[in-house]
């Protein structure tokens, strides 16, 4: 266990003597009464239970242990000297590049009447954990002891999804380790009765701890927000503050996030957009690349499989002349193992995202809370049924029959089959699209996102069916006309979809008083140009397909462009997958000049400062 010293200085010691029934938000700060309101009937077996810290069967003899604990942060007195982050990080022996608490700041006002208000944000152990429901690997839990929010590196298999739920940028993805930790509460120091390392470090009195809703000595204040501090009713976090002092009517921050923070009329801070980049518009496509490429494949493929797949196994059912003619010809099985392949590829892609590719059978530990689970399931089931679907129709292909006459006719299994991956690739798709319903991430959290992935499997789906018929079709010179035309339909539905939600979202953000709105100023200034490509690239894309199609030309003049349309297409849909994942903005802390600043990160990366360990930069890819 942690050793005690015997000078241990007072401030050092936890001290409760007093606490109230319930918090802020209407719960139990009793975390045993709470469990069994909730129907947990094993909830006293926790009490007095070990923590098994470092291995050992230690029990703390804190009367409070079973209680919720919170930090209590005195803006007025935090001097910015970084104290907490340095005892945290050398506590938790933290490489340069994590730190579980850090100080930003944010500042206003004129000379000689300028203000600046710092602020010291670890992990606040929320009541309602979004990391721990969306962490696929169920490597977080919340304890009754203490209430800490705990996370095992060692179960992460370092997707980084927690990293996008919370609100306060709590958990951190270590890219060269390929996993994710975050701050503890420093159990092992309440277990044998001292305050977290941060706190005892704090030089300004601004950081206490203790069972929450106490509000420590000389403190008059317990209040749950703080100018720059996200929406509370993400999370219900377990921080409280203090603020006497008052700040300017309109705060800012000094890392590069257009954001600054609008004082209301009840006294809170919103946050607003802060264009303090200017209106200058720039291509800047070598920044579209990132972390999330894979991911950008991922969406992708994955859409495209299952949007050709459904289209083609419906219209077939319906009737529809091209479907069928699909279907009953010799071309349909290699369309199947077109769309096995686009998934595979997919889940390749999405393996080789995580930072420890070779545990991705973690990945469906969390199925009751994560929609990470739910997607990676939905998918893979419709790889397999789809799979199972081919496998039947093999008896059909002319050119399996041939070397496997003994087949029998499956098609009643192979209908079931298809019904069966058409609910799977229906439910992978949803949960996608409920991965990125993120309120921490304002600028997903649209329903236009849905639009484009629904979007992009139509109009991609129509595009896998005509890579596998047209050409053959052609060059056995039999008619492909109507088949191409179809396609064309599902293409031009797909992007008229996608541009309609792109308008809406577009039209929501420049109204938007959250990090949304300042994602989209993003969007029309530092990738200004290519974001308009994109926008010009789908409308003219759409009209040539709709011309192409109604022309009802062919000829090799004919392929020659629908080959250069589907080049288009597929260009500009990378482009838009790419905007999709570089852009967003998080409900995050303000960071400082340097630490916390994707400006001071990418000037280090252009200059090559990042290559230097003790920057603490690190590159863009697990």
């Amino acid at each position: 266990m942690f050793k005690v010293r015997d000078n241990e200085p007072k401030y050092a010691l936890l001290n409760d003597p007093e606490m109230q029934a319930e918090n802020t938000y209407g719960l139990a700060i009793d975390l045993l009464e709470r469990a069994g309101k909730d129907g947990d009937d094993n909830a006293m077996v926790c009490k007095d239970r070990s923590m098994g810290i470092n291995g050992e069967d230690y029990v703390g003899d804190n009367p409070n242990r079973n209680k919720q604990h919170a930090f209590h942060f005195t803006a007025d007195n935090c001097i910015g000297c970084h104290a907490c982050e340095a005892a945290c990080s050398e506590k938790n022996d933290n490489p340069a590049h994590l730190a579980f608490r850090s100080v930003g700041y944010v500042e206003g006002g004129t000379y000689p009447d300028f203000r600046r208000m710092n602020i010291s944000m670890a992990c606040n152990h929320c009541d309602n954990p979004v990391c721990l429901k969306g962490c696929p690997t169920k490597a977080y839990t919340k304890h009754v002891e203490y209430g800490a929010v705990l996370q095992d590196p060692e179960t992460c298999f370092g997707c980084g999804y927690c990293t996008w739920v919370c609100p306060y940028n709590a958990p951190q993805l270590d890219p060269i380790k390929g996993q994710v930790s975050k701050c503890n509460m420093c159990v092992d120091r309440l277990e044998v009765g001292l305050k977290p390392a941060c706190v005892a470090a704090c030089l300004g009195n601004a950081l206490n701890f203790g069972v929450v809703e106490n509000t420590p000595e000389n403190r008059t204040q317990a209040k749950i927000d703080l100018p720059g501090f996200p929406d509370t009713s993400i999370t219900s976090p377990n921080i409280r503050f203090q603020q006497v002092k008052s700040m300017p009517d309109v705060v800012t921050r000094t890392d590069g996030a257009p954001v600054k923070y609008q004082k209301q009329d009840d006294g809170g801070y919103q946050p607003v957009v802060d264009q303090k980049k200017g209106k200058q518009r720039f291509w800047n496509l070598e920044r579209l690349s990132s972390r999330e490429n894979p991911l950008v494949v991922f969406t992708i493929a994955v859409q495209m499989a299952i949007g050709g797949f459904i289209a083609n196994f419906i219209g077939n059912k319906l009737g529809l002349e091209a479907f069928t003619a699909l279907s009953s010809s010799a071309l349909y099985v290699p369309f199947l193992l077109l769309c096995l392949g686009l998934v595979g590829l997919g889940l390749l892609m999405t393996t080789i995202h995580l930072g420890k590719p070779m545990r991705f059978y973690r990945g469906f530990n969390n199925l009751r809370y994560s929609p990470v689970c739910r997607e990676g399931l939905g998918i893979m089931l419709f790889m397999v049924f789809a799979g199972l679907h081919m496998l039947c129709k093999l008896p059909e292909n002319a050119v399996a029959a041939a070397y496997l006459p003994a087949l029998a006719d499956l098609t009643a299994v192979a209908d079931v089959f298809g019904g069966l991956a058409i609910a799977a690739g229906l439910t992978g798709l949803y949960y996608m699209y409920r991965c990125y319903r993120i309120k921490a991430r304002p600028f997903w959290d649209h329903w236009q996102t849905a639009t484009s992935f629904i979007g992009t499997a139509a109009c991609f789906g129509g595009l896998a069916l005509s890579l596998v018929a047209v050409p053959v079709w052609a060059y056995l010179g039999e008619s492909y006309l109507v088949f191409l035309q179809t396609s064309a339909v599902m293409m031009v539905v797909g992007m008229a979809l996608e541009a309609l939600g792109l308008f809406c979202h577009a039209n929501a953000m420049n109204h938007g008083n959250h990090e949304g709105g300042a994602s989209h100023y993003v969007q029309c200034t530092t990738f200004g140009k290519t974001y308009m490509l994109r926008n010009a690239l789908l409308v003219v894309n759409a009209l040539l397909i709709a011309a192409l199609a109604w022309s009802a030309v062919d000829g090799v003049l004919a392929l020659l462009l629908w080959g250069a349309l589907a080049l288009s297409v597929l260009l500009t849909a990378v482009i838009g997958r790419a905007l999709f994942y570089v852009l967003v903005i998080p409900t995050t802390m303000p960071g400082g000049f340097f630490w916390k600043n994707k400006d001071f990160e990418q000037h280090a990366r252009d200059i090559g400062l990042a290559d230097m360990p003790q920057v603490g930069v690190v590159p863009l890819a697990h």
